[in-house]
């Protein structure tokens, strides 16, 4: 019997919906950040986000964390999640109380949106990890 590379339901389940948003939101947050021409890391850490969460999606649609079992893949997922917070609440609020122009404060914005999808990614991750019982075989779980 072959063995399949793909999850291809991930894509459609909520975890995967809120990747795909989070890439989306963290690309749209470049865009603005670098074509105001606001300070790098502005746009250093949305082009961070956006390539870490794609990576991300990347691992658990190619089920890579089924077979590199070594590290609790979405307890790592929880920690880059709650560190992205923490980096877009600072950094998203300077950007909107010093709106250099237009292009920095919807930046901002989207910024702060991105810290919604990134908790709203961790709230799903932790109601995914049980750190008692076996893990769950299903990635839309």
């Amino acid at each position: 019997m072959a063995v399949a590379w793909v999850d291809s339901a991930f894509p459609r389940s909520p975890r995967g919906v809120v990747k795909i948003a989070r890439a989306l939101v963290a690309f749209a947050t470049l865009v603005c950040f670098a074509a105001s021409r606001s300070h790098e890391a502005y746009a250093a850490l949305a082009a961070m986000e956006m390539v870490i969460t794609a990576l991300l999606f990347l691992l658990y649609l190619l089920k890579l964390d089924k077979r590199l079992g070594c590290l609790l893949w979405p307890l790592a997922d929880i920690f880059n999640s709650l560190i992205a917070v923490l980096f877009l609440l600072i950094v998203c609020l300077f950007a909107i109380i010093i709106k250099t122009n237009n292009g920095t404060l919807a930046g901002g914005v989207l910024g702060l949106v991105l810290l919604v999808l990134c908790v709203v990614d961790a709230a799903l991750l932790f109601r995914k990890i049980s750190f008692g019982g076996p893990r769950s075989t299903t990635a839309a779980k």
